[in-house]
């Protein structure tokens, strides 16, 4: 492994870390100015980057700059004396992997360091900068499903029904669709035209989709072309098919049976040659049956269906998605992608995602913002997935084989008597021998201590947490102090104090 590389003009900065590092047996290079950094770095690489952020020779940002562009994926830690907002920003904005305030505590700097040479040493994403973006991703069945489908439909241009729930990515299908058919080949340029008939007002949907003449109306101060004539030899998507209101659906019929249509205030017939792909999240057969969406139509829509599966239905394409849109953010907004942690990424698999991929996409983008490091932890999740308590995975009912499941979930938790399978047995005391999410009780015991007017509610429970870590890691290591700071992710030195501190038997 490469040495951690220190630079600093404070010469007590500088011994204070190397002795701190050194006893986590890892090697270190100091420096004392940045031009000296850059002259180092012509012939050789430091695992971790920790920079002043005013010295001789150049700031800490211009070499932070410098360094970005020949080693991008470097960690660089930046410190500073001078803890105001326009530091960190120019911090951040360079691609520092953290920001550290002088004076510090040694410790929490060594767990930072720590914490940027578990992410150097980590697989290095692709460079997404020359790839080709993937139209669509996904290895679940049901999404591999859609990929043949589109296949399939390859050489076609027969109308195609998209069934889903909102966010599910409808609109990417109808895409695909278009630019793997014949008019959206290259060469043939065939046009793309989308309109969502759920957000147009029913008095000025008409005219979206077939145009008006001038003078057709109030404000029709001009000739407009519909939506059906500028797709043209393309493709027409109608998203939200299902919400079209019902006279509308009458002149939608009559242009996809034989491709004639009016422009409102028009008297002479306009043909358009279009394909005609349509979306809904609502249920049409139902809708038939109430009455609120003509029969007729949904027979000449629902040639070829696809439906598209909700996020939750395909949780083994969460991880791969997550990572595609931070990466997809990180390239918008023109800084380094983070990486999640093995735990944000289970918390994410679990949520159930009530805005399917679109909401999966806004809370990547958020965690590229928000998120205060490089290392995104399940802490650092945005609050709905915080809140978010994943369903037991044993299923509790009556009955036999669930009983058997829920006694042998039982019998795995600790403290809990083992119970055998019985075709009487009851199903809500073995749901009770079921824990709840732990959060819940920590907020139960942090509401009682508020509600009690306690004063150091902070401090109890902070060494509540940290004493039952604590303990629980050196009970896996049986009592190796290193092995359980390594597990923890802190010093040798912080466990040892702690351990002080909060009086445990070690």
């Amino acid at each position: 492994m490469k040495p951690i590389w220190i630079a600093d003009d404070d010469q007590s900065i500088r011994f204070v870390l190397e002795r701190a590092l050194a006893r986590e047996s890892l090697a270190v290079r100091s420096f004392s100015n940045a031009r000296d950094v850059l002259a180092a770095l012509e012939s050789e690489q430091p695992q971790v980057l920790v920079s002043d952020i005013r010295m001789p020779g150049g700031s800490g940002i211009d070499l932070l700059s410098r360094v970005k562009l020949k080693h991008p994926g470097l960690p660089v830690i930046i410190m500073t004396a001078y803890s105001d907002l326009d530091s960190a920003v120019g911090a951040f904005q360079s691609g520092a992997f953290e920001y550290l305030p002088k004076p510090f505590d040694v410790p929490k700097a060594v767990e930072l360091i720590r914490r940027a040479l578990d992410e150097s040493l980590r697989e290095p994403l692709r460079d997404e900068g020359s790839a080709q973006v993937p139209e669509m991703l996904g290895q679940a069945r049901a999404m591999q499903d859609v990929f043949r489908a589109i296949g399939r439909l390859r050489q076609s241009t027969v109308t195609v029904l998209i069934t889903g729930e909102s966010g599910s990515g409808k609109e990417l299908v109808a895409k695909a669709l278009h630019r793997h058919s014949p008019r959206g080949e290259a060469g043939s340029n065939g046009p793309f035209v989308a309109i969502n008939t759920a957000a147009i007002p029913k008095d000025l949907l008409e005219s979206e989709l077939f145009g008006h003449e001038r003078g057709a109306f109030t404000g029709a101060q001009s000739t407009r072309r519909g939506r059906f004539e500028q797709a043209d030899g393309g493709t027409l998507f109608l998203d939200e098919i299902g919400d079209m209101p019902f006279d509308l659906q009458t002149r939608l019929l009559r242009v996809l049976s034989d491709g004639q249509f009016y422009r409102v205030g028009g008297h002479n017939p306009m043909r358009s040659n279009v394909r005609v792909i349509a979306a809904t999240h609502q249920d049409l057969e139902q809708r038939v049956r109430a009455g609120s969406f003509r029969e007729d139509l949904f027979h000449r829509l629902n040639v070829i269906r696809l439906r598209l599966p909700a996020l939750r239905e395909r949780r083994e394409d969460i991880p791969m998605l997550a990572k595609f849109f931070l990466q997809k953010s990180a390239k918008d907004l023109g800084v380094d992608t983070k990486q999640f942690s093995d735990a944000a990424l289970t918390r994410l698999t679990q949520f159930d995602y009530p805005g399917n991929v679109r909401q999966l996409e806004n809370i990547c983008h958020w965690l590229m913002v928000m998120a205060p490091s490089q290392r995104i932890d399940a802490g650092d999740l945005p609050p709905e997935l915080q809140r978010f308590n994943p369903p037991a995975e044993a299923p509790v009912a009556a009955g036999v084989e669930a009983a058997g499941v829920a006694a042998s979930a039982s019998a795995d938790l600790p403290g809990s008597p083992a119970v055998a399978p019985s075709a009487q047995a009851s199903a809500a005391p073995l749901q009770a021998a079921l824990p709840t999410h732990w959060l819940v009780g920590f907020e139960d015991e942090a509401r009682a201590l508020l509600l009690s007017g306690a004063a150091d509610t902070w401090d109890e429970l902070t060494h509540k947490v940290e004493a039952r870590l604590i303990q629980t890691a050196l009970e896996i290591t049986r009592g190796r102090r290193i092995e359980a700071a390594q597990r923890l992710g802190i010093g040798r030195n912080t466990i040892s104090r702690k351990i002080q501190e909060l009086g445990l038997k070690a």
